[in-house]
């Protein structure tokens, strides 16, 4: 498969559903860079470390990279790394509420002893110790500073026994509720063993068991794309049973990569030439992935390698490869 078969990536959500602005703030060492990668996913424009009197000034930019204008999505991190423009970040969210901006606060919390264990662990040096301070003291100060901010914040998570996915999904939970599926981009492609086995799966499966085309002279210059093909392939007992016990198992993982938080799947069918049974399986995987809400891009590998029967290669690799559905 090509960089075109899987490059393509539409926006993970519904993004007119989402605030138009979210600002993450909170303690050092409470999550922020987990937060902006999960918002980064649900497609948001992300700008960290971002002086509050700047906020203003980004909004009026138009033309961000994936972000159209009229719907347009921006998370910034506002937090005590910029303590000359802090005091100035309530002053920002009043002028946002007057002009009428939908916007969020998102402010990350942790317990004391877990920031420092973290620091610790980490070892780096907690923004506001630069005069020699413990860790301890800085994060005192911190959290004097943000007391009022997180009063007033929107939404306020502890992450304090929070694993990095449980993050991710109680900030999914927050602000995309019901897209976790549309949220993991699923590619699956058809190929053939003799071309070399794939290098990019997350899951393989090999087709050879079933009845091949290849063997009947009016289907072997045909393609699974093909109805004649299709038909011989998926309208048989052998492959309904099979179709029945993999969709079972898709049924099984596929919310489990879900919950974990993965972002991009891939799945291989495979067949001898990557022709007939493949193309057919992998067409078929990909529509019912789509009927159970999964955003998922169909490609065929090697379908440009398989021949006529007058010896003329079927298609060039950009007619079937990428292929995205809705």
């Amino acid at each position: 498969m090509t960089e075109a078969a899987g490059a393509k990536q539409e926006a993970a959500v519904d993004l007119t559903r989402m605030p138009e602005l979210v600002i993450v703030t909170g303690m050092s060492g409470a999550g922020r860079t987990e937060a902006m990668h999960t918002f980064e996913d649900l497609g948001y424009f992300c700008v960290d470390n971002l002086p509050a009197s700047l906020i203003g000034e980004l909004l009026s930019i138009t033309g961000l990279p994936g972000q159209p204008d009229e719907h347009r999505r921006l998370a910034v991190v506002c937090d005590a790394r910029n303590r000359d423009f802090f005091s100035s970040l309530m002053g920002e969210l009043e002028a946002l509420k007057a002009k009428g901006i939908d916007y969020r606060v998102l402010f990350l919390d942790a317990a004391d002893e877990k920031l420092v264990a973290r620091y610790k662990s980490s070892r780096r040096r907690h923004p506001l110790c630069a005069d020699g301070a413990s860790i301890a003291q800085g994060i005192k100060r911190e959290r004097e500073l943000l007391r009022r901010l997180r009063d007033d914040a929107h939404h306020v998570i502890d992450t304090t026994n929070m694993l990095p996915p449980q993050l991710k999904a109680t900030i999914r939970d927050l602000f995309a509720p019901g897209e976790e599926r549309a949220g993991l981009a699923v590619t699956v492609y058809s190929f053939g063993f003799k071309h070399g086995a794939p290098l990019d799966a997350d899951l393989v499966i090999d087709v050879r068991f079933l009845p091949n085309p290849y063997y009947d002279p009016e289907l072997r210059h045909l393609t699974g794309l093909d109805a004649p093909v299709r038909d011989y392939v998926l309208y048989r007992k052998e492959t309904e049973e099979f179709l029945m016990c993999w969709r079972s198992l898709l049924d099984c993982v596929m919310p489990g990569y879900v919950k974990e938080g993965k972002q991009q799947l891939a799945i291989a069918v495979g067949c001898t030439g990557g022709q007939h049974r493949s193309v057919a399986i992998a067409e078929s995987t990909a529509d019912y992935l789509r009927s159970h809400g999964y955003r998922v891009s169909i490609a065929h590998r090697d379908l440009s390698l398989a021949e006529r029967a007058d010896g003329s290669l079927v298609a060039r690799n950009d007619a079937y490869e990428g292929k995205e559905g809705n």
